[in-house]
């Protein structure tokens, strides 16, 4: 039987540079069912610390974690906007804790894999995988192995993260076609943070060229959810836009293919 699907945007500050995030996690949302949840006020968005934002957003991190949590214990299938991937350090947790055998299908133009001796830019969105996989401490516990973490669409990694990545033996799928073999018959948990997505198609506050096409995206993902359980999924960065029209037009597209997962 199918679970029925619960949407909660996350509109709380993590590590928010702009303020398109937070504004697309509500829009968002609300394309996917008008009765969505919303959760938290959106805060002033700055570039700060990783260790300022750990600090400052701690709270609304526990929130992250603790929506999934909920959503899952009553049997429902999770669907979490929020506006950066800094929330997997709490909903992997979540995850791993109902479900644990569970794998991660990480879909993101980063591998978000530095640590505080690693990162370039400072920034705690760009640390929150290693963190969940146990490689740096952020104050929460490590919830995921890293070999069952699963990349497709990474394009941007820097020296020392790429290093990182590799020891540590996360999974990486060169090619879309890989996926579906690689995860076959498996729970599985989707990480889509929607920079994974060409700039062409979507901009992005942290845009990479080559992405993914949007029809490449939404067979993906129509793909994962016929041949796996998928359990649940949370939607990072969708950088909104203050254009009403602009906007609408933009989240009808990602609400397009975040449907292709759901049940």
């Amino acid at each position: 039987m199918d679970r029925p699907v619960s949407v909660t945007a996350l509109r709380c500050r993590t590590s928010d540079r702009t303020a398109g995030g937070a504004r697309g996690a509500e829009a968002l949302a609300l394309a996917l069912d008008p009765a969505a949840k919303l959760v938290g006020k959106p805060g002033e968005p700055r570039v700060s610390s990783w260790e300022d934002d750990l600090r400052d957003s701690h709270g609304c991190l526990l929130e992250a974690g603790g929506q999934v949590e909920d959503m899952l214990a009553a049997g429902q299938f999770p669907v979490l906007t929020s506006s950066d991937c800094s929330i997997c350090m709490t909903t992997f947790q979540a995850v791993v804790r109902q479900v644990p055998d569970v794998r991660v299908l990480w879909l993101d133009a980063h591998g978000d894999f530095n640590t505080p001796k690693t990162t370039p830019s400072g920034f705690l969105g760009g640390m929150c995988l290693a963190a969940a996989c146990g490689r740096w401490d952020a104050g929460f516990e490590p919830s995921i192995e890293p070999a069952r973490v699963l990349m497709c669409g990474v394009r941007d990694l820097d020296a020392g993260e790429r290093v990182l990545v590799e020891t540590a033996g996360v999974g990486h799928a060169a090619r879309l076609s890989q996926v579906v073999p690689a995860l076959a018959g498996e729970k599985v948990y989707v990480h889509l943070d929607m920079d994974v997505l060409d700039p062409s198609v979507l901009p992005a506050q942290f845009a990479v060229p080559n992405g993914l096409s949007e029809t490449g995206l939404r067979t993906l993902l129509t793909d994962v959810a016929r041949e796996c359980d998928v359990v649940g999924v949370e939607v990072t960065a969708y950088e909104a836009s203050e254009d009403d029209e602009t906007r609408a037009v933009a989240t009808a597209l990602v609400a397009s293919i975040v449907a292709a997962l759901l049940p």
